[in-house]
This record gives C-alpha cells, sequence and structure tokens, in this order.
C-alpha cells in the first residue's frame, strides 16, 4: 500500500506538466512532498503561475480501504487570467468545484 501512496504522489506531482499554461521553461519554485504510511501531502508552485496541493489519507469504507483526498490546482491562462479548481475525490467519487466549470440547471420537480 505504501508504494501505491508513492506512486500515486509522483503522478500528482509531475502532472504540472500538463496543466493548461504548461511551459517547458518553468522554474519549480516550491515543492514539498510528505508521504506516510497511510497518508501523503504534497504541493508545489511553478514559475509560470502553476500550483498544486494535495492531502491523502487511507480510509476503512466498510469492509474495503480507499485512499480519500482533497486538494487544488491553480493555473494562469494566457489571458492572464487565474483559474483555480478544488476538489474531494472519496466514496462519492471525485468531486471538483471551480467557478469556471459548468453547473448543471436546476430540477423542476
Amino acid at each position: 500500500m505504501k508504494f501505491a501512496i508513492v506512486m500515486f504522489a509522483l503522478i500528482a506531482v509531475g502532472s504540472a506538466a500538463i496543466l493548461p499554461g504548461g511551459d517547458a521553461s518553468a522554474e519549480t519554485l516550491r515543492n514539498d512532498a510528505t508521504v506516510g504510511i497511510d497518508s501523503f501531502q504534497y504541493a508545489y508552485e511553478t514559475s509560470n503561475g502553476i500550483k498544486a496541493e494535495e492531502q491523502g489519507q487511507l480510509k476503512t469504507i466498510g469492509t474495503e480501504q480507499a485512499i480519500v483526498t482533497q486538494g487544488l490546482y491553480s493555473w494562469i491562462s494566457p489571458d492572464g487570467q487565474t483559474f483555480t479548481l478544488k476538489f474531494v475525490a472519496d466514496e462519492n467519487g471525485y468531486q471538483p468545484v471551480a467557478d469556471h466549470l459548468p453547473v448543471a440547471p436546476a430540477s423542476s420537480k
């Protein structure tokens, strides 16, 4: 399980290159990571305005174990607008929240 947590954290940190606003010449300004037996957290920031942070812990749900996470990603678009996406990923699925995401119309029941 520890291997899975470490791999998840490394993949998440590496995802900075594929976020909108990615820049091959960007420098890492901050890169913090802590990986434990049943939890992890990381945070990074690059010179082109990409920021991310995430925390996760092992949770027992019924008879199963799963990693429950929460965090955020932030980037600057080419026109200078900052976008931030916060999320939770748990037994209820991936739940993103951001001002730029479309919202389903209210049900009229």
